[in-house]
């Protein structure tokens, strides 16, 4: 049912290093968040990016040694449409995403603390009526374990290398753009 125990190690260890990291980045700051939202400070855009661009990188490069296995979850439209209104509307109230709330969390911002209380009865709401929710997810249809390799049937590094080249383009315009601004 679990995966082995260095996997789950693996796994926490990734995460703790991603959190320094957002926290050494500043993203859970209120003024870069805001910078980000008002169009000067592009700061957690180019960390989320990166993010992407290195975790994608990374598992795929991992993947056929086994080191890390994909679960890929089908695409329940009307789950992702209510998910990602809930989403949007917790960022907007508490003004953090759950990565950059956690770590809040870690820094002792009490406002932050509301929104992992939050996380937590969420996921128990959520975990509680499953079989309803589950129902609603999959009203509008679902389609099925999409990624771009598998619907153009390429290989994933077809996508990695040009999503790192404009990763690293929309970095040094960022940069650019924030020194004009600033």
């Amino acid at each position: 049912m679990f995966d082995p125990i260095w996997k789950l190690a693996l796994g926490l260890v990734s995460g703790i290093v991603f959190g320094f990291l957002l926290q050494k980045g500043r993203v859970a700051k209120y003024e870069v968040i805001v910078g980000q939202f008002i169009g000067r400070d592009f700061t957690v855009v180019k960390i989320m990016v990166t993010a992407v661009v290195v975790g994608a990188i990374g598992i795929y490069a991992l993947l056929p040694s086994g080191a890390v296995s994909l679960h890929i979850k089908p695409a329940l439209w009307s789950g992702i449409a209510i998910g990602g209104t809930l989403f949007g509307i917790g960022m907007t109230v508490l003004g953090y995403c759950p990565g950059t709330g956690v770590v809040a969390c870690g820094e002792g911002r009490k406002d932050a603390y509301v929104g992992l209380i939050g996380m937590f009865v969420g996921a128990a709401v959520y975990v509680y009526f499953y079989s309803n929710f589950s129902a609603i997810a999959g009203a509008w249809g679902d389609g099925g374990k999409l990624t771009l390799p598998s619907s153009t049937g390429t290989s994933p590094w077809l996508w990695i290398i040009p999503l790192a080249a404009v990763a690293s383009i929309l970095a040094w315009v960022g940069r650019r753009r924030e020194k004009v601004l600033n």
